[in-house]
């Protein structure tokens, strides 16, 4: 039986770099050798393409871009009759043909629709969701005013242009008390894992909170604060609206050790936070939460995977917080947790994501 040929892209010109690399790591640490023929592409901050032929360790620490003998510049055919990676020597060069795409990537140039357009063009199957799911999941604006018309319920909000913040520091000041009391909540619309995301407690915290989260990006959330439990679900499925193809993992429950779940928390082996799989919610509300990731993943049109992360309050209400299209994939990362407390392995958990791409088609 001949293998699959797979191609696996990491790293790009995102501040989630580094967490992509540790993605990367745990999934080609994981991944069956013997059902795929696996390249490896790694992409610099720059946004430069080479293909990768040295160990894994070094996508891990962030060497592996140093490796300059395990590095020839590469390129994604956009032509679908390739179906192929193309590799170039000094005199010539390689086309590498390649069944299916796995971008392990994260953020900007990467879950935000732009890779997804690239590897449409292809025409080669890829893991994820299409430009369009990509695009509104990334920006956290754009996917509260969808699902706004769905009736997920949601926490108050301000989608505030950076450029206010120097033209009219006041009125952004003034929209921003007006959600409700101290504390709120300031992120980026178009960044993940919590990078340039801040907790503002009074009005000076809050003016530095916008100034950082201007630094990400042109547009800026900014949430009243929810007390309440924060979960999170991991969905798999392609199938749209209508149909019971999505399926949504037993909902778990995010201990941050923090003031919230930031960068570190998420990713940093040393940080306290922990989590609680099943969440320590009632059924009826967990069942109800699983309801609404898999009406949130058909209104996106999701395909593939995601991550739908909510609080649910004291008093049981759900409020919907964010989506994530291209999840971490880390040993410590909720998506592959989740989906292995449902009794998947690691190695299946990455079959299946391949299966629904090939499905799927490009």
């Amino acid at each position: 039986m001949s293998k699959t040929s797979l191609l696996c892209l990491f790293g790009g010109k995102s501040s989630e770099y580094e967490v992509s690399l540790i993605s990367a790591h745990s999934i080609l640490s994981n991944i069956d050798r013997e059902k795929y023929a696996i390249t490896t592409v790694g992409i610099t901050k720059e946004g430069d393409w080479y293909l990768y032929t040295g160990d894994i360790d070094s996508i891990k620490d962030g060497t592996w871009c140093t490796k300059t003998d395990a590095l020839k510049k590469a390129a994604l055919s956009p032509s679908p009759s390739d179906a192929a990676l193309l590799v170039f020597n000094a005199d010539k060069v390689e086309y590498v043909h390649i069944d299916v795409i796995f971008p392990i990537m994260h953020g900007a140039n990467a879950e935000d629709g732009t890779l997804q357009g690239l590897l449409k063009l292809s025409g080669i199957p890829f893991v994820g969701c299409g430009c369009v799911t990509s695009a509104i999941g990334m920006d956290k604006g754009f996917t509260k005013l969808v699902l706004y018309h769905y009736g997920i319920p949601q926490a108050k909000c301000e989608i505030i242009d950076k450029f206010r913040l120097t033209l009219d520091i006041d009125s952004v000041i003034e929209a921003c008390e007006g959600i409700g009391t101290y504390p709120i909540f300031v992120k980026p619309a178009n960044a993940g894992s919590s990078v340039g995301a801040s907790k503002a407690s009074n009005r000076e915290e809050l003016i530095s909170a916008l100034t950082l989260a201007a630094e990400h990006d042109s547009k800026i959330i900014v949430e009243e604060y929810i007390k309440g439990k924060e979960i999170e679900v991991a969905v798999m499925g392609n199938r749209p609206m209508g149909t019971n193809a999505y399926t949504a993992s037993t909902p778990g429950q995010i201990n941050p050790g923090s003031e919230f779940y930031d960068y570190d928390a998420k990713y940093s082996a040393d940080s306290n936070s922990s989590c609680l799989i099943p969440a320590d919610i009632k059924p009826e509300t967990a069942k109800k939460v699983q309801e609404y990731a898999r009406i949130i993943c058909d209104a996106l049109g999701v395909t593939g995977l995601s991550r739908v992360d909510f609080f649910v309050t004291e008093d049981d209400r759900i409020i919907f917080n964010e989506i994530n299209t291209l999840p971490g994939f880390t040993q410590i990362s909720m998506y592959p947790k989740l989906r292995i407390h449902d009794g998947m392995t690691y190695p299946e958990v990455i079959d299946r994501l391949v299966e629904l791409a090939l499905e799927k088609g490009n």
